[in-house]
């Protein structure tokens, strides 16, 4: 058992960095897992649509795995129902105010019998749905109202895309320190959806995480304390 020392420290860490804590999708909460809670719970451990994390730290390296829904997750074993079109409300805990960066969301659709069970290895299954990154040459950047508690990021599901299972994979990218030294720090998560309604899209021209950023990309190894524009990584977004 965890003493009341150790589990101060892990409030700490919290604090330290963030991760999506719940989310708001047709209309139902959800609270996402709890990396400082969950896996000290045992047998009262609870299901969730939001995959495993392993803290509020960062992936640092770009060709490896983690990359994809952060270091050593797991499938979740639920899906949250939404409707093709609708948008999804996801809360992080509060963000650092060094951490400058851009924020971006992809889906991938799963197998017909769900995502409980399935992880995309290094297969190109990913297109990008929303992205935001910097405002111009200043220094408002698209995690900066994450800076400020409580805050709401909205994505849309496509309101095209074929109904069935999909995982979504949403991100900040830290830029802070990625001047110093190649790459920048990655805050990975991912959760599951059971779309319905919606059209027959299936889209192409797909990603893989590792695959999709390399370390000399101009928004990976980038100076966030200068004016310059901002170039976001990966492929264009995704639209019906």
């Amino acid at each position: 058992m965890k003493t009341f020392a150790t589990l101060l420290a892990g409030v700490g860490l919290v604090a330290a960095h963030g991760y999506v804590d719940n989310a708001t999708i047709g209309g139902q909460f959800y609270q996402f897992y709890q990396p400082y809670m969950d896996p000290y719970m045992g047998t009262n451990k609870p299901d969730r649509i939001s995959r495993s994390i392993p803290g509020n730290g960062p992936v640092e390296d770009v060709t490896l795995i983690d990359l994809q829904c952060n270091t050593g997750a797991a499938p979740a074993k639920l899906h949250a129902a939404a409707a093709a079109g609708s948008d999804v409300t996801l809360r992080w805990t509060l963000w650092p105010d060094s951490h400058v960066g851009p924020v971006i969301t992809y889906m991938a659709r799963c197998p017909d019998t769900g995502c409980q069970d399935w992880s995309p290895g290094t297969s190109a299954v990913w297109f990008k749905i929303k992205e935001g990154g910097r405002d111009g040459t200043s220094n408002i950047w698209a995690d900066t109202p994450f800076m400020k508690a409580p805050t709401n990021y909205v994505y849309t599901i496509p309101s095209c895309l074929k109904k069935g299972f999909y995982l979504v994979r949403h991100e900040i990218i830290a830029l802070h320190a990625s001047w110093a030294y190649p790459g920048a720090q990655f805050y990975p998560g991912c959760h599951q959806l059971n779309i319905t309604g919606g059209g027959s899209t299936v889209p192409s021209s797909l990603v893989a995480f590792p695959g999709a950023y390399k370390g000399t990309d101009a928004g990976i190894t980038y100076d966030a304390y200068k004016a310059q524009t901002y170039t976001i990584p990966g492929p264009a977004v995704f639209t019906c």
